[in-house]
């Protein structure tokens, strides 16, 4: 995946962010970028989760979100000395809605990967770089190819860790025994991921 910026898992000094929900077709999505990249993406953002995830995400960076434009403005308009985050924030809306109107298929929006580390921002980085748009792998494909063998149920928990769903596609890691696996949106939400990309039938209703 091009446009990645890592930022290294230790740094903690307070960081600009900003973030938004964008209406999909599986459940709102709490978007939150900072000066480097789209750094979360949050299922089922209703009010009650989003607040949660906004507390928690201050937490982390050391600062309160500035204030954004609504899903859908001119916040990736990169004119008249418009943050950082602001422009990846509406290039990430952006394409997210081009994914799920299913004319993208590779996210160029760059990412910071400083809210997961280790093995498991290895395993993410595999999955993001090598796995694409309608093509899955197993999770213990997923280990050997990161150099862990034998380590298919730590990926399970990367997976469900991940603080990038969707962009960073943890949906397309499946059982090697043909079983859909666990997904933390939801297994209906995994379904509906995995039939846009033309991996699984449509659903009948």
């Amino acid at each position: 995946m091009s446009g990645e910026r890592e930022e290294p898992a230790e740094r903690r000094e307070a960081r600009g962010w900003c973030w938004s929900v964008l209406d999909s077709p599986i459940g709102p999505l709490l978007l939150a970028a900072t000066d480097q990249g789209l750094a979360q993406v949050v299922f089922h953002a209703d009010e009650a989760t989003a607040a949660e995830a906004v507390s928690r995400l201050t937490a982390r960076l050391g600062a309160a979100p500035t204030p954004s434009p609504a899903c859908g403005s001119d916040a990736g308009d990169d004119t008249g000395g418009t943050p950082d985050r602001l422009v990846h924030l509406g290039t990430a809306v952006r394409q997210l809605e081009s994914y799920f109107a299913g004319s993208l298929r590779v996210f160029t929006v760059p990412l910071d990967w400083s809210l997961t580390a280790g093995f498991n921002r290895r395993v993410l980085r595999e999955l993001a770089d090598h796995v694409p748009f309608g093509t899955v792998v197993g999770y213990g494909e997923l280990a050997d190819r990161v150099g862990d063998p034998g380590a298919a149920r730590a990926v399970g928990v990367a997976m469900g860790s991940n603080p990038l769903p969707v962009v960073v596609a943890c949906h397309r890691v499946v059982e090697s025994g043909g079983g859909i696996g666990g997904f933390g949106g939801g297994l209906e939400t995994k379904r509906t991921l995995l039939a846009l990309e033309g991996i699984l039938p449509q659903p009948l209703f």
